[in-house]
């Protein structure tokens, strides 16, 4: 056998397997057909920890609430940037009061604590910059903001520190069950394994035997991305349900501003999106909004199917809301599921910690001073918009699981990724780049490996 275990896929949940299985005296690696792990998160790094109390589905509900309090404990070890803002959901009608109730009780017969039923005058309260008429409100204390990349790259990296075999740009063609085990062919190899996690979303395999008919209903959900200098925001999840199929959704970023969701059937310009943004928010303006991007996923359920359990294949597919809530849920049951079918004993010298990650930007005086003494590129601030240095550049390339694309060195430090959209920046990010990887400044990619930036170079000059 190539492998003990094979995990298929290096999105939020991948990763979060990939970490989980690494506890275990076993022979892993992960399989990802791009450049980069975490593709599978957008570029705003904010993301909702919801606690399980407002979904109907009781599976969903406990892996949402189990997943809450392994994301708190994670951000925590790794140091990954989390927030307990709080959510209130707000209603204006009385058909939207009885499904408040309903939900209330839900959460109480689930033992999620820290949810109210609260009544109008208490949500100016507890959210005063809410500017129209409230009827009732759920609020719960539990819902948190976090920086779902960062704890997806933190998964990995110590993942990787404990032994699991990171493999990019091999794509999964096929999963067949042999002898005591499975091959799985991708592009450029065949293995062999006792077990195999497929956490590809929406990719059917021979293994897979027949397509189940599943009637899946899916949502559209259009992000406004607002910017919020002046502090007049809502500083709470806010979710304002507007009829049976549209709900709008405001969420605080961990940087600055916020974020505005808008569930609707179909993708909404910037137009419909102000339109009911402007519902929760009514300031904001066109002139407001640096961003726009949409998202598509399953109304309420993702797909575990552990029906080869026995045989040591697990597939877990769909996509949710809550997806970054769930995956540490999902990953730690099915981890232990599998180590525990295979008798494989814990590691005694696993190390739980991720290698320090030092930000410019959240250093005091002092601190700056101190590291800058240590390694002069921290005191050569490449992105001004967001005070990134080269030497956070050059760390996030070299660690474990290293930046080897722009959009890499962007997503892990958020140089780029400020007022100026990397038109100061993004020439001194791809020359360091390329130093560091000891190629050409004209073989660096943004993203994937037809996404050249520069695809040839005047050779007069020395540089780009």
């Amino acid at each position: 056998m190539d492998y003990d275990v094979l995990i298929l896929g290096g999105g939020i949940l991948g990763c979060s397997v990939a970490y989980e299985m690494s506890k275990y005296n076993l022979n892993i690696a992960l399989i990802e057909k791009d450049y980069d792990i975490v593709d599978d998160i957008s570029f705003v790094n904010t993301s909702v920890v919801y606690d399980g109390s407002e979904t109907s589905n009781e599976l969903m509900s406990s892996l949402e609430k189990n997943g809450s309090k392994l994301i708190e404990e994670a951000c925590s070890k790794f140091n990954v940037a989390y927030k307990k803002v709080g959510a209130l959901r707000i209603v204006s009608d009385e058909k939207g009061i009885d499904d408040l109730i309903n939900m209330y009780d839900r959460a109480k017969k689930r033992g999620i604590e820290n949810v109210h039923l609260i009544e109008s005058s208490d949500v100016y309260d507890i959210e005063p910059n809410i500017k129209y008429d409230v009827k009732k409100s759920l609020y719960s204390e539990n819902v948190a903001i976090i920086a779902p990349y960062d704890l997806a790259i933190a998964y990995g990296e110590v993942a990787a520190d404990n032994g699991v075999n990171f493999r990019f740009e091999e794509e999964v063609l096929d999963i067949q069950s042999i002898s005591k085990g499975f091959k799985v062919t991708t592009n450029k190899n065949k293995f062999t394994c006792k077990a195999v996690i497929n956490t590809i979303p929406n990719k059917k395999y021979m293994i897979d035997g027949e397509e189940i008919d599943r009637h899946e209903i899916m949502n559209n959900t259009t992000y406004l991305v607002v910017d919020g200098d002046d502090g007049n925001y809502l500083n709470k999840v806010i979710i304002n349900t507007i009829d049976e199929d549209k709900f709008v959704l405001n969420i605080p970023n961990l940087s600055n501003g916020y974020i505005i969701g808008i569930k609707s059937s179909h993708q909404l310009t910037v137009e419909e999106g102000i339109k009911y943004a402007n519902k929760v928010f009514p300031e904001v303006k066109r002139n407001n909004i640096s961003n726009i991007f949409n998202e598509e996923c399953n109304k309420n359920l993702m797909y575990i199917d552990d029906s080869k359990i026995d045989m040591g294949y697990i597939s877990i597919t769909g996509t949710h809301y809550g997806k970054t809530t769930i995956a540490p849920a999902i990953a730690k049951t099915m981890s232990y599921t599998i180590a525990n079918n295979m008798k494989a004993t814990y590691k005694k010298n696993f190390v739980d910690k991720r290698r320090e990650v030092y930000r410019f930007r959240e250093m005091n005086k002092s601190q700056r001073n101190e590291i800058i003494s240590l390694d002069k590129r921290y005191g050569n601030i490449v992105c001004i918009c967001n005070q990134v240095s080269e030497g956070e550049i050059v760390d996030c390339i070299r660690r474990p699981l290293g930046a080897r694309t722009i959009e890499g060195i962007k997503r892990r430090t958020g140089a780029g990724l400020g007022s100026c959209y990397g038109s100061y920046c993004d020439r001194k990010i791809l020359n360091i780049l390329a130093r560091e990887m000891n190629k050409r400044p004209s073989d660096i990619v943004e993203d994937s490996k037809n996404s050249q930036l520069w695809p040839s170079r005047i050779k007069e000059f020395k540089g780009v």
